[in-house]
Formats: structure tokens, sequence, C-alpha cells
């Protein structure tokens, strides 16, 4: 039996068992990443109140949902930054499923910005920080 047929598919196996375990390693930090004080979490009732004045980034999420876990640290440092000057919020759709169907938010994550009660910018997926900012920006 030739023995050099077997060596790429054994650093193959290696390779894609290596690649596995490395994003197994990152979906297990983000669970246990720490939440922020300044991220406003909104529920049915209080989302009315809280988005009705200034300008509101709204972070609609679900706990099972992998992309949300990764822009979760992504929230924390745009609270960090503009937590100060607006409101940086969470919505767990899962929860909350009036709000959610009324802003026909079809996929998650989903991050919309509002002022004054109105939507002023959509965005589905997981962005780059720069993107959430520069919206943020021209706002203010």
């Amino acid at each position: 039996m030739n023995y050099y047929f077997w060596i790429p598919i054994g650093i193959l196996v290696v390779l894609l068992v290596a690649a596995l375990y490395k994003r197994y390693r990152l979906f297990k930090n983000l669970e246990n990443a720490p939440e922020n004080k300044k991220v406003i979490k909104l529920t049915d009732a209080s989302f009315q109140k809280i988005t009705s004045k200034g300008i509101s980034l709204i972070d609609f999420w679900a706990p099972w949902c992998a992309p949300c876990k990764i822009l979760g640290p992504t929230i924390n440092e745009l609270a960090d930054e503009y937590g100060d000057r607006m409101n940086i919020c969470k919505m767990n759709v899962d929860e909350n499923r009036k709000t959610s169907t009324e802003l026909k938010i079809r996929g998650i994550p989903t991050v919309i910005i509002m002022r004054d009660g109105e939507i002023v910018g959509h965005f589905v997926g997981v962005k780059p920080k720069f993107v959430y900012a520069k919206a943020l920006k021209e706002l203010q």
C-alpha cells in the first residue's frame, strides 16, 4: 500500500479538527462574555418609552444565534463609546415577539438605529464596528 497517498489526507483531517476546535473555543468564550452595564435591555413594554426620544441603536438577537454572539462584543464596545450620549440597547426576539413582529425583523442579528422613534438605519447580519460607528456619528 502506498503511504504517500495517506499523508495529505491525514494532514487535511488534522487541519479540519484544529479548525473545528478553534470555532468551538470561540463560541464557548462568547457565551461567557461579561454583560456591559451601559447596554439597555429592552422589552416590549419598555421599547416605545426608551426609543421615542433621542438616538437609539437596538440589537435584535436570540440566545441560540451564533452570529448574534459574535456581534455581542461589538455592541458592548459601542456602548462604552456612545452609551453616555445615546441609547445602546439589546432586545431578545424570543422573549419580545410583539416589537420584533411590528418592526418586521426577519433575520437576526438585526441592528436598527432610531432617532426620536423613527428608523434611520437598518443593518441585517454581522457588520464591522466602524459601520455602526459611522452611522451613529452621522446622526450626532
